[in-house]
């Protein structure tokens, strides 16, 4: 079993910042990839935000956030962050924490999902 523990969303002016945290607990042999993706208001469907692949240590990021956020993890702990800065209206969503790992139970990688913490910017 493998859970998702997020936090460190909130409300925030235009041009501030704020630091997701996600944690992976439970028994993971192999993380392939974390990362974030984010549900806006209104919006059905939730959109990538970046990942880290772990073989090669790949980082990727969507379009509106590059230069602005910063993916980051702490492999001991596995623990993904997501740094964000120069917040925008437009940065409103929902943050979902993002896994694909496998377990002792389940050889081919697995993906998870956080609960989602909110984030507002807003003046």
């Amino acid at each position: 079993q493998v859970q998702l523990v997020e936090s460190g969303g909130g409300l925030v002016q235009p041009g501030g910042s704020l630091r997701l945290s996600c944690a992976a607990l439970g028994s993971i042999a192999s993380i392939y990839s974390m990362g974030w993706y984010r549900q806006a208001p209104g919006k059905q469907q939730r959109e990538f935000v970046a990942s880290i692949i772990s073989e090669g240590g790949l980082i990727l990021y969507d379009d509106p956030v590059k230069g602005r956020f910063t993916i980051s993890t702490d492999n001991a702990k596995n623990t993904v962050y997501l740094e964000m800065n120069s917040l925008k209206p437009e940065d409103t969503a929902v943050y979902y924490c993002n896994l694909r790992a496998s377990t002792a139970q389940t050889i081919s990688p697995t993906t998870y999902w956080g609960q989602g913490t909110q984030v507002t910017v807003s003046s």
